[in-house]
This record gives C-alpha cells, structure tokens and sequence, in this order.
C-alpha cells in the first residue's frame, strides 16, 4: 500500500495478524453449533486472543503508548496521552450465531482527538482506515461519504425503535465499527445509536469525518453510554429533523 504512514501501517499490519485468528475460530464456531458447548465461552477465549495479538503488535512498535480495551480495560503505559483504543470483535452476537458482519476495530486517540482507525471485516477481507488530515480509505481506495440529497432513497442502521420507519429505512446490521465505516464508504447513509462504548466507535469516528461526513459532539473522554449520530453533509438535516431529540 502506498503513502500510508508509519503509524496506520502499524494499525493495519496489527489487525491483519489478529484477523487469521478469528477466520479460524470463526469456522471452528460454525462446528460449535451443533454441540452442547457453550458459544458464549469461546467468544471469550477468541476475543481474549485477538486482543492480546493486538496489544503484543501495537506495543512492538511504540512502547509507551498506553490502551483502553474492551476485555482488558485501561493499560497506562509512559505515555498516556496517546491511547489505542481497541476492540477485538465488534458484532460479537453475529460471530457467535455463525452470521459474518463482524469486526476488528482499532483507533488512536492523542490529546483526546481520534486521529487514526482501521476497521478490518475479516470474512469478506474488507479493511476500512483513516487518519487525520489524509483521507479515508477502502482496501486502498479513497472513499467519500454518499451524496444521496433524498431522505426516501437513503437507508439508515439503527438499533433504535424511537423511529417510525415510515419516517427513515432503518436496518440493524450488528457491528457498530462496520456501520461507521460504510457511512464513511457512503454504503449507509446514516448511522444513530445509543449506550455505546468508546471502542465501538473510536476507529469509525475518523473514518467518517475523514470521508467527509459529520458526527455529532462527543465526550471522547467517557468509555460508555455514549451518543453518536453520523452522516453525510447532505442528509445530515434532514435526517436529524426526523430524529427529534433521539
């Protein structure tokens, strides 16, 4: 890949080693299935394997950096201003029912602003990153957010039952980091949740503004019952009209 700074080629060569772990334990899941064993617990053993992959890479190349992890919690290292916010598989539940739209999510956070984050969906090898001030990119290529200007022709994801449907197409896909990485990829035209964490989000957040999209104020300081609401410039009014005060 070409122009991609040390620090994205970091992030991305990290989630590329994690990911091997997960297409394995993604297949051997699949056996699971029809056994008395509990799924639950090899989520566990799996996300507990991807993050430690991470951690182990991203540590390799810059020691002090510290980490707020879903499995692990906050890891203070040296430097504390730089933080790799991580989560090892963003849509847990389509992982343990066999479904494959899940996520390894990655973001850097420097003096409280996301200036960097890899998304890579390891079954269908898509890899979404971004990084401040440079562009937001899918497997390599530049993308933008869509410039759809219509609320009927747009779909949005959406956990949220506030909404009346007639009002705004809404899916439920799963994965918080993906729906935030195909707003950016212009795929989704929006994207609204609450009760978020941190690491759902981190790696979405500049992909999106990266992409040229807008997300709404956040407290990036707090880890969880976090807001978000992101989209294209163009719909974003509209869109935020039919939200009321979601």
């Amino acid at each position: 890949m070409n122009n991609i700074s040390p620090i994205l080629n970091v992030m991305i060569k990290a989630v590329e080693k994690a990911s091997k772990i997960l297409i394995r334990d993604f297949g051997e899941l699949e056996n699971l299935q029809v056994t008395q064993k509990g799924p639950k617990d090899f989520v566990t053993s799996s996300d507990k394997k991807v993050e430690k992959i991470l951690i182990e890479e991203l540590e390799k190349s810059r020691k002090n950096f510290s980490f707020l992890t879903e499995e692990n919690g906050k890891i203070e290292n040296k430097d504390k201003n730089n933080i790799w916010i991580i989560d090892p598989i963003d849509g847990t539940n389509n992982f343990l029912h066999g479904i494959p739209h899940f996520s390894i999510s990655v973001g850097l956070k420097s003096d409280n602003e996301i200036i960097a984050g890899v998304i890579l969906d390891p079954i269908k090898n898509e890899l979404f990153f971004g990084e401040k001030d440079k562009g937001a990119y899918f497997n390599n290529h530049r993308i933008r957010v869509s410039k759809k200007n219509k609320l009927a022709e747009c779909l949005f994801s959406s956990n949220s039952n506030e909404i009346d449907p007639k009002d705004l197409s809404i899916r439920n896909l799963g994965s918080a980091a993906l729906d935030m990485a195909y707003v950016g990829a212009g795929r989704l035209d929006g994207y609204f949740q609450k009760n978020l964490h941190i690491w759902d989000i981190a790696a979405g957040i500049i992909i999106v503004k990266e992409a040229g999209g807008m997300i709404n104020d956040l407290n990036l300081s707090q880890i969880e019952n976090l807001k978000i609401i992101a989209s294209s410039n163009t719909i974003n009014g509209k869109m935020l009209e039919k939200l009321g005060n979601f």
